[in-house]
């Protein structure tokens, strides 16, 4: 609990920081977001990855509003109970402002009734948090039918080229390959920066927040998981491997993964959703440059790590994503909006020998899901068959 005169001070400071903080670069997401709809927007995604820096280019587009960062260490006792007053504070510095704008919401408990009664009054809100399971507890409970959610990832490479200046090109996607997303990271380079993000996820996401007594276990589940991105996984395997007594176990730890937008997981294409659910999984880090700093056999695979970029990138466009294994392999049979399929292989690099089971694999998909055209990604070789294209990935990525 807070009081009001503190609050005042806090969100003082507070909006003047804001005010005299760099924008940033913009992201792609800044243009997709509606910004007239009456419901409350949610912006969540993992850790640094800049919720905070697109919330403010969306505050630049308002001339008057109220805004408060839970996060601050200052707003540590703040609880629930204290929206009253500090809605009384907003309304005495920032008279007439209709806009709310919250910065990792999620710790407060029972944020939602708060919002739910200003938005019933006209108000709109703009709200960050980085775990979308319990976001979306709350959302399904307190604002069901009332906001819009959009989800941000680390820097894309066309969004990393605005940071850094640089053009498309296979010198500039040469440093992506190594840097990933993070933009803090793009600009310093230190490796201490994105191994204190994992550890912030680990421990203070997960371990913490569900209560969870072997933070080691838990740990080591994850660097597993990052390292062998794109490796099909079972419950059962990885209980016996971590000598776990139970696959429900290591199934929560990896739903707690997820929710925490430390890694994503796609099913084998199936048209059964029940084999979808039986199969084996695959797993992908949120951020190759997150998983190549903190394991280092990833960093030595750069087949891995390129399959780790197009899958972000497919995450970003493609609601659904699957991998493809019956005779052959695919990597990805992707699902658009209008219910079309796609498919694709990655491979670092073709010769002689993989060109033909990276073309089987795929042609196989291909016939399975009724697909008439193909896509192989490559790390910088361009070439053209009947049914499939081998694109550079910098220029797939690019748009070019």
């Amino acid at each position: 609990m807070l009081l009001k005169e503190t609050l005042r001070k806090l969100a003082e400071i507070q909006a003047g920081e804001v005010k005299v903080l760099d924008q940033g670069t913009g992201r792609d997401l800044l243009d997709t977001i509606d910004m007239q709809s009456p419901l409350a927007v949610i912006i969540s995604g993992v850790r640094r990855c800049g919720k905070s820096t697109l919330l403010k280019q969306i505050m630049k587009k308002n001339r008057s509003y109220n805004y408060f960062n839970f996060e601050d260490e200052r707003a540590l006792n703040f609880e629930v109970s204290d929206f009253e007053r500090l809605d009384g504070v907003f309304s005495e510095i920032n008279r007439g402002a209709t806009h709310y704008f919250f910065d990792e919401i999620q710790n407060v408990p029972g944020w939602e009734v708060f919002v739910r009664r200003k938005l019933d009054e006209g108000k709109k809100f703009f709200i960050t948090g980085s775990n979308s399971s319990l976001m979306s507890k709350e959302l399904g409970t307190k604002l069901t039918g009332r906001h819009l959610t959009y989800d941000l990832f680390p820097m894309s490479y066309s969004e990393a080229l605005r940071l850094t200046g640089e053009s498309a090109s296979l010198a500039s996607f040469d440093k992506y390959f190594m840097t990933g997303g993070f933009p803090g990271y793009i600009r310093h380079d230190n490796d201490m920066m994105l191994q204190q993000v994992f550890d912030d996820i680990v421990v203070k996401d997960i371990v913490v927040r569900y209560g969870l007594k072997d933070p080691l276990l838990v740990k080591n589940l994850a660097i597993y998981l990052i390292t062998n991105s794109g490796k099909e996984f079972s419950y059962n395997s990885l209980k016996k491997s971590f000598d776990v007594g139970a696959a429900s176990t290591i199934s929560n730890f990896v739903s707690y993964f997820e929710d925490s937008y430390l890694l994503f997981t796609i099913p084998k294409f199936s048209y059964s959703y029940k084999q979808q659910l039986m199969n084996p999984k695959k797993a992908y880090a949120i951020d190759h440059g997150l998983a190549r700093v903190n394991s280092v056999s990833f960093s030595e695979d750069k087949g891995r790590i390129l399959e780790n970029i197009v899958f972000l990138q497919l995450r970003r466009q493609y609601p659904d994503i699957y991998y493809f294994r019956e005779k052959s392999e695919c990597d990805f049979i992707v699902k658009n909006a209008a219910g079309q399929l796609l498919a694709m292989q990655v491979c670092y690099k073709l010769d002689e020998d993989n060109l033909r089971r990276e073309m089987k694999g795929l042609r196989e998909a291909m016939g399975v899901a009724g697909i008439k055209k193909g896509l192989i990604i490559t790390l910088g070789q361009e070439d053209k068959f009947d049914d499939i294209d081998v694109v550079p990935a910098w220029k797939w990525l690019s748009g070019q």
